[in-house]
């Protein structure tokens, strides 16, 4: 009988095993050169308190792997705060490689995730699973866990003979008199901090939005200069000086495929087709480069962007259930099967 064990990450030894057992999941693929550029990017020590609510606030994580009697790494957790994440919440990200599920590695470092929620004073988990993996939702649910909302992913083939005839981006603006620019185009610090602005504004209405707004500089590291970031990918619709909306675009070089990383429209310009706009300035770019794809992900209650992106062609692809749970219940249920 094989057995498994918890043990701290060995960095820098251990990202490309890491890249090898997220890639068995994820829809963009990662690389260890990504993995290590993003710790690169994290704090050194976190530092978490309640807030005048009693709530956890602050930043911290704890990360674990499970390896097997030979050392392989079988199973990742990465438990977490961002200062911007809801006050008590600790996020997760639990993955078992496929050749060695249902041998209690998940068990094992949810428990993991477990005390160290409870010794930093976390009142409930929250954590994203594929909706094409009946088999996660069973583990989530016998654990505490419940369904608070679904994302879908959709994906335009930019070969296809739809995206090849859609309307132009600048007919779809003729009418409003905007016009779009790239981030190159504008390339100054005035434009980010509008950008910045733009995104704060306009985050708390996207459905299912928990949390804080990030300050300037964890606005840049973690929502704009990501890996396969570009500033002639960041499409801006522009009024004078006023920015109107924007749309991130990522270029993933190993795949040779793009991917929304984030498009929001001012309140004030809401209903004149902007996004639609966007998103169609986005696949033309991407044809133009002899991209693949063009993929993004929407929540299930968003249902202005659907619509946009069904005009467009996008193709329904799998999605993510987001499941969370009070610390209370996990420990109840996971008491339960204990005994």
């Amino acid at each position: 009988m094989m057995t498994f064990y918890l043990r701290e990450l060995d960095l820098p030894g251990d990202y490309e095993a890491l890249a090898q057992l997220q890639n068995q999941d994820n829809s963009e693929p990662v690389t260890a050169e990504i993995l290590e550029a993003e710790d690169a990017k994290m704090y050194e020590t976190g530092h978490t308190w309640k807030d005048e609510n009693g709530l956890l606030a602050g930043y911290d994580r704890t990360r674990r792997v499970a390896v097997n009697d030979e050392g392989v790494i079988v199973g990742y957790l990465n438990s977490w705060r961002a200062p911007w994440t809801e006050p008590g919440y600790i996020c997760n990200h639990l993955i078992v490689d496929k050749n060695y599920r249902n041998q209690g590695i998940g068990s094992l470092l949810l428990a993991h995730a477990l005390d160290w929620s409870q010794g930093i004073g976390a009142s409930a988990l929250i954590s994203a699973l594929w909706d094409n993996q009946p088999q996660y939702l069973q583990f989530a649910e016998n654990r505490g866990f419940v369904v608070e909302r679904h994302t879908f992913q959709s994906v335009v083939p930019l070969d296809s003979e739809q995206a090849k005839n859609l309307p132009s981006s600048e007919e779809q603006l003729a009418a409003s008199g905007l016009v779009i620019k790239t981030l190159a185009d504008l390339s100054d610090d005035n434009s980010l901090q509008k950008l910045f602005q733009l995104s704060i504004e306009t985050m708390p209405d996207i459905p299912g939005y928990m949390g804080t707004a990030p300050d300037y500089d964890s606005w840049r590291k973690w929502y704009l200069e990501v890996t396969g970031f570009s500033p002639e990918l960041v499409l801006i619709a522009v009024d004078g000086e006023r920015f109107a909306g924007y749309t991130n675009v990522i270029f993933n070089q190993d795949t040779n495929g793009l991917y929304h990383e984030y498009t929001t429209v001012h309140r004030d310009y809401r209903g004149r087709k902007i996004a639609q706009a966007l998103k169609l300035k986005a696949i033309e770019l991407g044809i133009e480069r002899k991209a693949a794809y063009i993929r993004t992900d929407n929540d299930s209650l968003n249902v202005p962007i659907l619509s946009i992106n069904r005009k467009l062609g996008y193709l329904p692809e799998r999605g993510h259930y987001r499941i969370l749970a009070p610390i209370e219940s996990v420990i109840e249920k996971m008491a339960e099967r204990a005994t």
